[in-house]
């Protein structure tokens, strides 16, 4: 799962800013990666965490594992951990949550459950991130272009 979304496109390059990819991971283990934390890796740690799986139980655990261990190396301290969703709102195919179909009504768009369903868990992930207020939502109308939904 190393293929990045296009909206990411100005970013990804460099992988300044952490890509969706990476924050679903993140959601999966139960980690809080703080972007001041992502910049204290090098390019090849980045390049890591982007290419390591982290779906089933075990490769979660590593994932977490490494994570922390890294986190722990530059910062001194680990990352602060988050409950980890055992129905996570983007593996729901039949709901979409309120706060995204707000959102794309928001920009005129009306997201059917048939779209929905059709879309990868990590594409819901993304349109449920960039949909949240405290997000900066400049990439939820590119994102909901590139999926097909407009």
């Amino acid at each position: 799962m190393s293929d990045f979304f296009k909206f990411e496109a100005d970013f990804v390059d460099s992988l300044r800013c952490i890509p969706m990819q990476v924050r679903f991971k993140l959601d999966n283990c139960g980690v809080k990666l703080k972007l001041s934390h992502w910049h204290q890796f090098t390019e090849q740690e980045r390049q890591t965490l982007v290419e390591m799986p982290c779906i089933s139980a075990e490769e979660c655990q590593n994932y977490r594992e490494y994570l922390q261990n890294l986190i722990i190396e530059k910062t001194g301290t680990a990352a602060s951990e988050l409950a980890v969703e055992d129905n996570p709102a983007w593996m729901n195919e039949k709901e979409i949550p309120d706060i995204t179909q707000t959102k794309a009504v928001e920009c005129g768009v009306n997201i059917t459950v048939e779209q929905w369903k059709k879309l990868t868990p990590l594409q819901r992930f993304a349109l449920i991130k960039l949909s949240r207020p405290s997000h900066e939502n400049q990439n939820f109308y590119p994102a909901i272009q590139e999926f097909g939904l407009v």
